[in-house]
């Protein structure tokens, strides 16, 4: 039995616990560290000296990179190049905060409002509406020309309420500027009828869910894209709302594709955060080639951080598509992704049926969890750095995937992470030959990898085949 397990034992009751719960429920190294350290608070100061020694051990065990490597040139998320062919449409130039306004306000469908280089600053107001309607053929876009040159400062609760069909906005660079941080909630939401909705290839930050996105007056907004944004945040939250840079409730078939996430480190309330999410009774939902670091330039901060759900925590009734979310996604699928540096799961299933996650590379997190009855997920081609596991009756199809079992977190070796030249320094060349799957790529497989690149016959495991592609040329 490894060393650290037995340790526990010296924590009496609580130990005991912690021990039931490492070997019935799953709980990975990183997990298992600040529940001992719960368990032990309030005892002599013998207990609380030794649960904060045994989650230090912990840690130590499961832990990764002890500061920020350097990013990679990573073709996910913004790009310097940008969108800057300008869709065909009605041209309509602004150069100040009032004209934009103006501007949104007076829209029709095939306007293509086009921002003059410059900083715009909005603040005494709610939000800016986007009510108008586009059309599947004629959107309503709002852009800068080059991405870089537009800088829109938020002091406000939203930034941009998206209630009308057919928006799109590209190339923007979007800041919450709020003096108190909390107060800077969202850089858009999108709400009821705003079907077809696109963002793609811009660089938002300081917020707590850059992204909200949830039904209203009994609609809720299907069939959008998020596309190539890179989401941060430059400090912890310290708020109890939730921290979600993509938080999609009730919308389905929404792509979300490219992006860079990272940073969503919430102080406060149940401490939990997410790096993107799909609930709320939505179904057909896909995540794809996105890269998620829970944890980069912000490190050591208390709270649970996980990489990509279908289910999130769950859903109040009064805010499911149906009212009822008898599951919270069904036929959601997550593929292609990156995930790394997560302080708990990093891909978590919360109800969610006929589940695909595929050809996933998770690095420096607890894993895989798929939970209760209503979960089901084929999970096949996945290099993971952490277990997989079904929790309260969820069901998992496993196929091919390359995992490390529980004994071994708890010993501190991590086999899949020497498949890579240098996987906490993000560094995801091969340090060989590629582990391709022994059989033919089945149907099932993720079709492109990472990169966007289409993947062989016999696929390499995990999210990448060639590392080399996925970086700027």
């Amino acid at each position: 039995m490894p060393l650290a397990i037995v340790a526990l034992l010296g924590l009496g009751v609580g130990a005991a616990a912690a021990f039931y719960a490492v070997n019935q429920v799953g709980m990975a190294p990183r997990q298992v560290g600040p529940y001992v350290e719960r368990r032990a608070s309030g005892h002599n100061n013998i207990v609380e000296g030794l649960g904060r020694k045994l989650a230090a051990t912990l840690a130590g065990l499961d832990g990764g990179a002890a500061s920020a490597p350097p990013l990679p040139a990573w073709s996910a998320g913004a790009q310097a190049a940008g969108t800057q062919v300008a869709p065909s449409g009605n041209a309509v130039p602004v150069s100040n905060p009032g004209a934009l306004v103006q501007a949104m306000a007076q829209a029709r469908a095939g306007d293509v409002i086009t921002l003059q280089p410059g900083t715009y600053s909005f603040s005494g107001v709610n939000f800016i509406a986007a009510s108008a309607a586009g059309s599947k053929e004629r959107p309503i876009t709002v852009r800068a020309e080059r991405p870089g040159t537009v800088h829109i400062e938020f002091k406000l609760s939203e930034g941009f309420l998206v209630s009308g069909p057919y928006w799109a906005f590209e190339n923007l660079a979007i800041r919450g500027a709020c003096t108190d941080t909390a107060q800077c909630q969202h850089a858009f939401h999108i709400a009821g009828r705003a079907n077809g909705f696109v963002a793609r290839n811009n660089t938002i930050s300081d917020f707590n869910a850059h992204f909200k996105i949830n039904a209203h007056g009994g609609s809720a907004p299907d069939d959008g894209v998020i596309e190539g944004n890179t989401l941060s945040n430059t400090a912890a939250r310290k708020t109890s709302e939730p921290v979600t840079p993509i938080d999609l409730v009730a919308g389905s078939r929404w792509a979300i594709r490219g992006n860079l996430i990272s940073d969503f480190i919430k102080q406060g309330g149940d401490g939990i955060s997410y790096g993107a999410y799909a609930k709320g009774a939505g179904s057909a939902n896909l995540f794809e080639r996105n890269v998620v670091l829970c944890e980069h330039n912000l490190r050591g901060y208390s709270g649970q951080r996980v990489g990509l759900s279908l289910g999130g925590g769950g859903t109040g009734l009064p805010y499911c598509r149906d009212q009822r979310c008898i599951t919270e996604q069904d036929g959601g699928v997550i593929q292609s992704n990156l995930i790394a540096s997560c302080s708990d799961e990093g891909i978590y299933l919360n109800r969610a049926a006929t589940s695909k996650v595929l050809h996933n590379t998770l690095i420096d997190t607890a894993g895989v969890m798929v939970r209760y009855p209503e979960s089901s997920a084929q999970v096949e081609g996945n290099i993971i750095d952490g277990r997989v596991r079904a929790d309260r009756g969820g069901i998992i199809h496993a196929g091919d995937n390359l995992e490390t079992g529980l004994t071994r977190l708890f010993m501190g070796s991590h086999p899949q992470r020497a498949l890579f030249r240098d996987a906490l320094g993000l560094d995801l060349a091969w340090a060989g030959e590629a582990p391709r799957r022994v059989s033919a790529a089945e149907p099932a497989a993720a079709p492109a990898d990472l990169c966007g690149k289409s993947r062989p016959a016999q696929p390499a495991y995990g999210a990448v085949e060639n590392f080399a592609a996925c970086l700027k040329r």
